[in-house]
């Protein structure tokens, strides 16, 4: 059992892709492996997915893989030499032209774009690095002033903040490593640069129950309807990258605490990620402010906090991974911690599972419980004990499905474990027992809190409640 509540995702990349390192890795600590489709191919993807699986069955625990989506990537085009230099105050067109730039033109292949923007919005160009003022516009160029020059070379990205595109949150290729993901049997899918609730609807319907989607917090547009994309999503992504390209970068910190809030409210997992470690690509040690940055989205009440670069093309992935779990059980043993955390705590609403849920964090704080024990299929009624962020040891939740134990693994506190669902009232109770003792997480004499759902087996039916004592099977109700 890990000695923390906080989840650790790391991404997978040529530094760590081997079976070997890739044990070490979750040995350090991580729960939840990610596969960028960014990169590599499908036969890549294919065997480091078949390799966590070797780990899974060696390990005997559930491990999440969290497959991220490109997302409609907005590039320009080539450029004659290759590279120009734009300077301040020039005039620069970018059209639908596919002949190769030069310093007084582009090709932007990307007619969406300019059906969106008018005068005076900004386009940034490379991750910011350049800035275009669009002066005039129509259907197939925009003439522009650079506001801020640079070097500029072929296929860099092109951001529109403040502007919704007509654009699906899935492209073609998406559609294609989607399918292919799907196939593998991975746990979660990231969908990147959601602008609306409607994004993941259509992701939905392509992926039904077989994956849950986390929703990836990386344009404007996204903050301003995050409430309705929470609600259409089973996790929360704040991808602070394109985030902090797109909005001035002082935001962001603030964005991240609505965000991880929002989330936290809705009772889903969110995530903050990239560059939490990010000199540790290079370096064996990370900087001061780093490690303060991983500390913050802990002491928020982060479900997981991720890797990135880090452990995907760095030096020291399992360094970094070391450190990340270092830092986040440090956090946890800080008394502040307790309390921070439980500021954001949701009041439950008027449902029988709320209240279950929301009685039995009471009653293993009264009682000092050891752990809170949930017998769930769906994952609903763990999640639910995960967003009253219980002062136990563990949430361990009972599943019969290796796939709800697989993405439960990316939630605050859950130990997850599959076993068999219960007969009836006495063979939960010892069931719990039995699986508490096994873990090393309860011993004899401890206190259990035990929430069920009857007829037993029912998705979503959390309408039970037990104390059990550890080494007795007398139950209380």
């Amino acid at each position: 059992m890990r000695e923390r509540k906080a989840k650790i995702v790391a991404t997978l990349g040529p530094a760590s892709s081997t079976p070997e390192t890739i044990r070490a890795l979750f040995d350090a600590g991580v729960d939840v492996f990610r596969l960028n489709f960014s990169h590599g191919s499908h036969d890549d993807h294919r065997a480091v997915h078949a390799a966590i699986r070797s780990v899974e069955s060696d390990v005997g625990r559930p491990i999440g893989i969290l497959t991220d989506m490109q997302g409609p990537k907005l590039r320009i085009g080539t450029f004659a030499d290759g590279a120009i230099e734009l300077t301040e105050g020039a005039s620069f067109r970018l059209d639908l032209d596919t002949a190769a730039g030069s310093v007084e033109r582009a090709p932007l292949p990307h007619p969406e774009i300019f059906a969106a923007i008018e005068p005076g919005v900004e386009l940034l160009l490379d991750d910011g690095r350049i800035r275009l003022r669009v002066e005039a516009v129509s259907e197939s160029y925009a003439d522009t002033t650079v506001a801020v020059g640079g070097d500029l070379s072929d296929r860099k990205g092109v951001n529109v903040p403040g502007v919704i595109l007509p654009l699906s949150a899935l492209s073609d290729k998406d559609r294609d490593d989607l399918r292919f993901a799907l196939s593998l049997g991975v746990d979660w899918v990231g969908l990147s640069f959601v602008q609306r609730p409607e994004d993941v609807h259509a992701a939905r319907e392509i992926i039904g129950d077989r994956a849950a989607i986390v929703a990836k917090i990386e344009k404007p547009a996204a903050i301003d309807r995050l409430r309705e994309i929470v609600d259409a999503a089973d996790g929360i992504m704040v991808a602070r990258g394109d985030l902090g390209v797109e909005l001035p970068l002082e935001e962001v910190p603030g964005l991240q605490k609505r965000i991880v809030r929002a989330a936290r409210t809705a009772g889903k997992p969110v995530i903050v990620a990239t560059q939490m470690l990010e000199s540790m690509v290079k370096s064996s040690l990370p900087t001061r402010a780093e490690i303060s940055d991983v500390a913050t989205a802990v002491y928020d009440g982060a479900d997981a906090v991720m890797l990135s670069a880090e452990s995907a093309v760095g030096d020291y992935p399992i360094e970094a991974v070391t450190m990340m779990d270092r830092i986040t059980r440090q956090v946890e043993r800080d008394p502040l911690y307790e309390a921070l955390v439980r500021t954001d705590t949701t009041n439950p609403e008027a449902t029988a599972a709320d209240a279950i849920t929301a009685a039995a964090r009471q009653v293993a704080e009264t009682l000092n419980a050891a752990a809170v024990v949930t017998f769930t299929t769906s994952g609903s009624t763990t999640m639910r004990a995960a967003r009253e962020r219980p002062r136990v040891a563990a949430i361990i939740g009972l599943t019969t499905k290796l796939e709800t134990a697989r993405r439960l693994a990316m939630v605050w506190g859950v130990h997850c474990v599959v076993a068999a669902d219960a007969r009836d009232f006495s063979d939960m109770v010892q069931r719990a027992c039995e699986v508490a003792l096994a873990e090393g997480i309860a011993s004899d004499g401890d206190r259990l809190v035990i929430t069920a759902g009857v007829p037993f087996g029912t998705p979503g039916m959390t309408n039970v409640l037990r104390i059990a004592w550890v080494g007795d099977t007398t139950e209380l109700i």
